[in-house]
């Protein structure tokens, strides 16, 4: 049931990359203007996590889902019109709908499967770049069979959300009718400030959000990198595609790998300097070796995205402070993520070439060791100060000490 709607939070924006630059010529758009479409999703993807920090009781995740998958279909649909306005309304539409989707899913695994929250999660990170992966991959293959225009691939994204919202709606229903019967209670006073207010909150937050910016520099230009120095169209989103595939092997590692540290630091560290090694090779390395270095990019990223998302559950002391962690995680961190495409594409027209907004990129790889290394050790928001025992590894479990 996690991946049926998991496949569906990522395409609205992975199935553009390799259409961008159709899609920019058609409507006339400068670079920062491409970067906009990427962006403006992002930018809102955290959008109702920011919210949730308001609600004095949240919605049953069931019902959440359902509403995102809903409002994901109108978003899709709105931007097929011929005109630039409903293209961005429809972008800024699906955001806030993936960003519904996105919060909720960490309480849920928190709340469903405590004891196994590393090894759901790396599912979850799967589903959601597999998702990503066949989005991107097919965008230009399904334009090209059909003899149609960009707005062919896009519009099809709406069955599979609308697939994954008619499945969630039995549990909607149900999770309505205990709620009626028996409602939860409220969650307790000061959660929201609790985990605001901590030190390894923002740590998780903004290791967060480096690694998304990474990764939505990757779904928003590396198609339009790849064309830049040669290839084809439908072959650049074949890169972006295969980026989106080896994704969903480094976040099955992760508890693989998870399970031989005593906490995630060393995933941290793996995750910037693969990323680094990647989009070097990816930028500067010959053009015939970019698919080797799109498999190194795309592994670093896996695992980056897959610890991220790990840490809300693991660094949660219960399903009240997952919650909020959550919203705080991903309302926050997709905003600094929505900078990444954006800044590029801006740095991009500026300089007339991909070394100076590279250079950046490597930047932020290195700069978000800093707050992962940190996220990644043995403690908790909200659980009360104990020593972890030598040599036990609570973290797998989801039950460790601050």
């Amino acid at each position: 049931m996690i991946v049926i709607v998991a496949v569906n939070l990522r395409p609205a924006l992975a199935a553009v990359g390799p259409l961008l630059t159709e899609i920019s010529d058609g409507f006339g758009l400068s670079g920062t203007a491409a970067g906009a479409l990427t962006t403006l999703p992002l930018v809102f993807f955290g959008s109702y996590g920011l919210a949730a920090a308001f609600l004095r009781r949240t919605p049953r995740g069931e019902t959440l889902l359902v509403s995102a998958m809903a409002l994901l279909i109108v978003g899709l649909l709105l931007r097929l019109l011929n005109a630039p306005f409903p293209l961005f309304a429809g972008s800024l539409v699906a955001g806030v709908a993936i960003s519904i989707g996105n919060i909720a899913m960490p309480a849920i695994i928190k709340r469903d499967h405590p004891s196994r929250i590393t090894t759901v999660t790396s599912i979850y990170t799967v589903a959601v770049t597999v998702g990503a992966s066949v989005a991107s991959g097919l965008a230009v293959p399904v334009e090209d069979l059909f003899d149609s225009t960009w707005r062919l691939p896009l519009g099809l994204l709406a069955i599979p959300a609308a697939l994954a919202g008619l499945i969630w709606v039995p549990r909607a229903r149900r999770a309505a009718h205990a709620a009626r019967s028996a409602p939860p209670a409220a969650a307790p006073h000061g959660v929201a400030a609790l985990v605001w207010r901590s030190g390894l909150a923002w740590h998780v937050t903004v290791f967060m959000g480096m690694q998304s910016l990474l990764a939505y520099v990757v779904l928003g230009w590396l198609p339009t990198i790849c064309q830049d120095r040669g290839m084809a169209e439908a072959p650049a989103g074949y890169v972006l595609a295969l980026s989106s595939a080896v994704q969903a092997v480094g976040s099955l590692a992760v508890p693989v790998l998870a399970r031989r540290f005593r906490d995630q630091r060393p995933l941290v560290i793996a995750t910037a300097a693969l990323s680094a090694i990647g989009f070097a090779g990816v930028t500067w390395a010959p053009i015939g070796m970019v698919w080797g270095w799109t498999a190194v990019l795309g592994f670093g990223q896996g695992l980056g995205f897959a610890t991220a998302l790990s840490f809300i559950g693991l660094r949660a002391h219960d399903t009240h402070v997952a919650t909020q962690l959550s919203g705080m995680a991903q309302g926050v961190g997709y905003v600094i993520a929505a900078l990444g495409p954006l800044a590029l594409g801006a740095l991009h027209d500026a300089t007339g070439g991909w070394t100076v907004p590279m250079v950046g990129v490597l930047a932020v790889a290195a700069g978000m060791t800093v707050p992962g290394v940190s996220a990644g050790r043995l403690r908790m928001v909200g659980a009360p100060a104990e020593p972890a025992p030598e040599g036990v590894n609570r973290e797998i479990s989801g039950h460790i000490p601050n």
